[in-house]
């Protein structure tokens, strides 16, 4: 499709704007001076896919579109466009006071396409399509099991301490592991009788699950392990940097980590670019409240290990407390320099780990290596 432009015709630059759901998206079209072209239901099928596509590339030329939850329900489609050579833009949801006009589907997706105009996009979307995604659904994974594990160990305490005296004097004083090591000997019997054989059946059936879901937790810290050290060496070589703080890192950034653009996003997107609080003569800064808040609490557990072992580090907080900093503000300064310090490692060992899978050429890995 072409419009007239002074008895020429150029081509139409299709923005398309998604709103995202489990069933169905609904897309809205505007051409590059955001005049609507119109509106589409499809299914969240290959099909629904692929009908989106052909209905905007009869409208124009397709070359962006913004999705609220790339990381969900709209990661099928995501993964669909950029297939397609659509450069694929994570939309924020509207905010309450945007929604004077009502809200429905097509207002949201027509607000998805505006973003995208307007260059108000939150950011490209994450790939999804290489080795740091499969470490971002360990991770995922292993939290789970973590919580589920935490969550076996606290009811086994809980029936220690309402069993009988007899059998709570057996079990006082020993570990979580120990107790679940002593309920795995019990052998209570298929129909227990009393309160004592139902505390010993039901502490057994939980320490049969703790015991699961520590080799479960054993299995996937090992194929983590891996992954982390065949994506990113350098990185469990910093200070302070463990296999789990760096498996959050990478799977914030993601597999197209160039995205970020500079080590300044890197850190805004960490939540520890400080924000200026400052008024009248009074000039300061304070901690940011936004970022992914997983890569945050990675970035303060580094600082602390940084202060406690670190010799360097630890001149640095004795020279920043001589000036008058305290202990927050110093961290604060810290992880904005641990930050700056991954960057430079992470984003070049992500880059090189799958070019191919992206459509990175080697020079531009070298190029990227070279400026961080």
């Amino acid at each position: 499709m072409t419009i007239a432009a002074g008895g020429s015709s150029s081509p139409v630059e299709v923005v398309l704007g998604v709103d995202t759901h489990l069933d169905f998206h609904v897309a809205v079209a505007l051409d590059q001076l955001g005049r609507k072209l119109g509106v589409i239901t499809v299914p969240t099928t290959k099909h629904g896919y692929e009908s989106l596509i052909r209905w905007a590339q009869q409208l124009g030329y397709v070359q962006r579109a913004g999705l609220e939850g790339t990381g969900s329900y709209g990661a099928g489609l995501a993964r669909h466009l950029r297939a397609q050579g659509v450069e694929v833009l994570e939309v924020e949801p509207p905010k309450r006071r945007s929604r004077r006009k009502g809200k429905s589907d097509p207002i949201d997706a027509e607000a998805a396409a505006r973003a995208v105009l307007a260059g108000e996009t939150a950011s490209v979307a994450k790939s999804g399509d290489g080795r740091v995604e499969m470490i971002r659904l360990l991770k995922a994974a292993r939290r789970s099991a973590v919580k589920a594990k935490t969550q076996a160990a606290n009811q086994l305490r809980a029936f220690r301490l309402t069993a009988t005296e007899e059998l709570g004097c057996r079990l006082s004083g020993l570990s979580t592991r120990a107790l679940a090591a002593a309920a795995l000997r019990f052998r209570p019997g298929d129909h227990p009788e009393n309160a004592e054989e139902a505390t010993r059946f039901a502490m057994r059936s939980v320490a049969r699950r703790y015991r699961s879901l520590s080799e479960e937790i054993a299995d996937l810290d090992a194929q983590l392990g891996r992954l982390v050290a065949e994506v990113a060496p350098g990185l469990t070589a910093l200070c302070g940097v463990g296999t789990d703080n760096a498996a959050t890192l990478l799977a914030m950034a993601g597999d197209n980590p160039e995205r970020l653009g500079s080590e300044a996003s890197f850190a805004n997107l960490c939540g520890v670019a400080p924000i200026p609080a400052s008024s009248g003569k009074v000039l300061r800064h304070r901690l940011s409240r936004g970022g992914n808040r997983d890569a945050n609490r990675a970035l303060h557990l580094i600082c602390v290990v940084r202060m406690r072992t670190d010799a360097r580090t630890r001149e640095y907080v004795a020279r920043r407390t001589a000036e008058g900093k305290n202990r927050r503000e110093i961290m604060r300064c810290l992880k904005r320099y641990i930050a700056r310090e991954i960057y430079g490692v992470l984003i070049p060992s992500v880059a090189r780990s799958s070019p191919e899978a992206r459509g990175v050429s080697e020079a531009r890995v070298a190029a990227m290596a070279d400026t961080t």
